[in-house]
């Protein structure tokens, strides 16, 4: 699975064939998450952090353009449909 891709983290990189894979396995569960799940988990995280709402959801409408496969924008009141039903 993915021999090139491991390959050339080989090559450009000190890891291992083992270690290599691992990291991609892993890049690809972060990318593989929905967008639904990706907002409510970058929600928790930022709510955390001490951020408030008008914040937060303006952070996650600009992250969302950076995901691997970007979803259409969504509007504010999408967003917080999202996390609040």
């Amino acid at each position: 699975m993915h021999d090139e891709l491991v390959d050339h983290l080989m090559r450009s990189t000190p890891l291992q064939r083992g270690e290599a894979l691992r990291v991609i396995q892993d890049v690809l569960a972060y990318f593989d998450e929905t967008t639904e799940d990706y907002v409510r988990r970058r929600h928790r995280e930022l709510q955390a952090q001490g951020l408030v709402n008008a914040e937060i959801f303006e952070r996650i409408g600009a992250d969302l353009k950076y995901r691997a496969v970007a979803p259409p924008e969504l509007t504010l009141r999408q967003l917080r449909r999202i996390v609040y039903g």
